[in-house]
């Protein structure tokens, strides 16, 4: 939609509709809200300043980037937001080439602003070409963010930054006066009398560069830009994100300048649905609700993983007090809200830098502490160096708990947690092991809370799959526990929810075989594998993981390092591909993992 000769009450109103549409689509649908009502108008501002064509756009993590879809040819489209087979609910360049780049984790924006300034400066673009970044004031609490602003102070590539702050966790503006200063700062008039100024004291010395330079720090230290200032790139702000006036000078004064720029914008979170307006953390990512009360639709009432570890790490902090934990960003989504309010002083929620998380768990383990390193699966691969460095090479005692772990639904490739086992396998020290079931994942957390050495625990996103299966024991390092035994030349091998699975398959087959829960895929129970392999020559693998480096490697590699070759394996794990986005079942079908298809593959029916 070409937006360049609208009137500002035409871009109200185009927001306005944009506001009816997101909330039409997302209150059947699910998907993020709060944020991306609240960046409407900056990105209606952006389409009328700056030419995605030519320009790019670069959202960070792109969960606030709906606008963006709705103004670039997917109005119709937009119902399919999230559904398999529909549109992402991130960026995705191939859906549209006005998308730049994927995105789904925080704090990538400005390194990849950066290295679009420097592939338009090598290909002498820079006359019509000006990368835009859009970045929230939550992403800006990761480092990332930090290592690209200080080289791009320092090469001062043209590049506008737009923060959108819609928690005032960036700078409180300190009254009229602030506000004044703002204003005028982001004024045509002062970046003109600055420039000039600039040009007037290079022909008197140092002396007249030092006097300009105190002045003008003097000047901002009653607002929030120093910080930005002083790491070389110029500030704006903070300007009211929801006053397309405001906006679309600002902007366009900031694209003129030919340096590096950061606008800072405050938002109101929800803005346009006053049920959802202000720092409500549940309507930063939500299910289907209903529009007018705002009441969620009907949920499952199968208790999920993420409750029953909440359940089972407070009965554990109770008994020892020198259980802490650490989450970054995720409190309500990885349940340690209720451990964080219940002992505030040993459960930290450290934003979203989880490369700090986990060293600083590592310290508090040095220090004769028990630390629970909660985090999804798909963001502890952001602290795969500090797991390995600051964790594993010291042997400390570090509870990893893999939230999400397995296929997520409607978040899509950036999300799904398919790659920890592969990753965390090959570490030294580190031990893997899994839950099947509620009383399991406290018998699991009891084990960890004891153990020594660092371990990772996964689970699943919402229940585990249900089946009647004989009860579960305690944990013993490296012990796995025969559930079924037959006189089947089959073995099903489960890890983790992968137990459930491969039950749920064995009730579709005449034939019954065995079922062993792995437990731990490092170490293995290689006295119990020894067992099953000379009773059992197909061994079949339930793990909601990636084949490459998964469950099935492990048994490969120890049937491989004890000269066992009569037994097969078949791993129903993840092929190597990302998995796209959608219903969980969906997807789930469209792999060919539903236990009735998996049935059909071992029977061959």
């Amino acid at each position: 939609m070409n937006i360049k000769n609208f009137t500002l009450q035409e871009l109200e109103d185009l927001s306005q509709k944009i506001r009816e549409r997101i909330l039409e689509v997302v209150s059947s649908n699910g998907g993020h809200l709060s944020s991306t009502l609240g960046a409407t108008e900056i990105i209606v501002a952006m389409h009328k300043v700056f030419d995605p064509a030519q320009d790019p756009f670069i959202f960070d993590v792109s969960h606030q980037s709906y606008a963006h879809k709705l103004l670039t040819e997917r109005w119709e489209e937009f119902a399919t937001l999230r559904q398999f087979g529909g549109i992402s609910g991130y960026t995705k360049p191939s859906e549209s080439p006005l998308d730049y780049f994927v995105a789904g984790h925080s704090s990538t924006s400005i390194s990849l602003g950066v290295g679009a300034a420097k592939a338009i400066a090598l290909k002498n673009e820079q006359a019509g070409r000006i990368p835009v970044v859009v970045i929230g004031d939550g992403a800006m609490s990761a480092g990332m963010a930090y290592e690209a602003m200080n080289e791009l102070g320092d090469r001062k590539y043209p590049m506008v930054i737009i923060l959108n702050d819609n928690e005032m966790s960036i700078a409180k503006p300190i009254g009229a006066l602030s506000r004044m200063l703002s204003s005028a700062m982001a004024s045509p008039f002062y970046q003109r009398f600055k420039r000039k100024t600039e040009q007037f004291v290079d022909n008197f010395g140092e002396g007249a560069h030092y006097l300009a330079k105190r002045f003008e720090e003097s000047f901002k230290l009653i607002t929030p830009g120093i910080m930005f200032e002083e790491m070389g790139i110029e500030y704006i702000g903070p300007i009211d994100g929801h006053d397309l006036k405001s906006l679309t000078e600002t902007f366009e004064t900031a694209k003129g300048m030919g340096k590096p720029v950061l606008v800072h914008v405050q938002t109101i979170k929800g803005k346009g649905y006053e049920i959802a307006e202000g720092k409500h953390e549940k309507w930063h990512g939500v299910s289907p609700f209903d529009l007018k009360s705002g009441a969620a639709s009907a949920k499952s009432s199968a208790k999920s993983a993420t409750q029953i570890y909440t359940e089972a790490l407070l009965h554990e902090a109770q008994r020892n007090d020198k259980i802490v934990g650490v989450t970054a960003a995720m409190p309500s989504g990885t349940g340690m809200s209720e451990l964080m309010e219940k002992y505030p002083e040993r459960f930290w929620d450290v934003a979203i830098a989880e490369q700090h998380a986990v060293t600083s768990m590592g310290a508090l383990a040095k220090e004769g502490f028990k630390p629970f390193c909660t985090i999804y699966s798909t963001f502890l691969q952001r602290g795969f160096d500090q797991v390995i460095h600051d964790v594993c090479l010291m042997d400390l005692p570090v509870v990893f708990a893999m939230d999400r772990a397995g296929i997520v639904g409607e978040d899509g490739e950036t999300h799904q947690g398919a790659f920890d086992i592969s990753f965390l396998r090959l570490i030294p020290n580190m031990t893997l092991c899994a839950p099947r079931d509620e009383k399991s994942f406290h018998q699991i957390v009891a084990y960890a809370a004891d153990y020594q050495h660092p371990c990772a625990i996964r689970y699943p996103r919402g229940a585990f799959f249900a089946a009647e299966l004989p009860e579960s024991v305690p944990f013993e390092t490296g012990k796995s526990q025969l559930l079924i035994e037959s006189e089947s030349d089959i073995l099903f091998i489960g890890y983790g929810n992968g137990v459930g699975r491969a039950a749920q398959t064995m009730e579709r087959m005449d034939e019954k075989p065995s079922l062993l829960d792995l437990r731990f895929v490092k170490p293995l129970d290689g006295e119990m594998l020894q067992r099953m392999a000379q009773r059992h020559k197909r061994w079949y693998v339930f793990s909601d993981s990636a084949r490459m480096g998964g469950v099935g490697s492990a048994l490969l590699e120890w049937l491989a390092e004890s000269h066992i070759a009569d037994v097969s394996v078949v791993s129903f794990e993840y092929a190597d591909t990302f998995i796209k986005h959608g219903n969980t079942r969906l997807v789930e079908e469209s792999l060919g993992l539903l236990p009735e298809q998996l049935a059909k593959k071992v029977t061959g029916a």
